[in-house]
């Protein structure tokens, strides 16, 4: 279980689906969906699980993050860069050092996204706790609190 300290001061990468589709959130200190924060110690099995996946995609960052964040660098991407190329759709904190702000946004996604269907049992059942309404390929940005709880 993150606390909400714990929550408001790391910036935990968590995971998410639309359940067919993966996505990557780095929280920039920003309070995580209740069921993320409730799974603790099986967050970072997922973590290291989608990390260690070899790459399997091209990718494409997100036209408009230029509008977003105007000094934009490698950097700054690298990380997202890297998960796209697994074919997990990469999200980031857009309004950073505020704990209750909900919104994220596309940084990079995948030209050939990962599905479920190729996770094993194990990561696909802590991964099915935390679903989006929404499908990955047709969002930009993010609300946490449309999250199934």
């Amino acid at each position: 279980m993150y606390t909400e300290i714990e929550q408001q001061n790391l910036d935990i990468d968590w995971f998410f689906t639309d359940n067919n589709e993966i996505a990557f959130v780095a929280s920039a200190g920003g309070k995580l969906p209740e069921t993320i924060a409730k799974l603790g110690v099986e967050n970072g099995v997922l973590s290291s699980y989608f990390k260690g996946l070899p790459e399997i995609s091209e990718i494409i960052i997100n036209p408009q993050l230029k509008d977003i964040i105007p000094d934009v660098n490698e950097a700054y991407l690298s990380d997202f860069i890297n998960m796209a190329k697994k074919g997990i759709y990469a999200f980031d904190k857009t309004v950073l050092n505020n704990f209750f702000d909900s919104n994220y946004h596309l940084v990079v996604n995948p030209k050939t996204p990962l599905k479920l269907e190729d996770l094993s049992s194990d990561i696909l059942e802590i991964i099915l706790k935390t679903q989006f309404d929404e499908k990955l390929k047709n969002t930009k940005r993010i609300d946490i609190s449309n999250f199934k709880k």
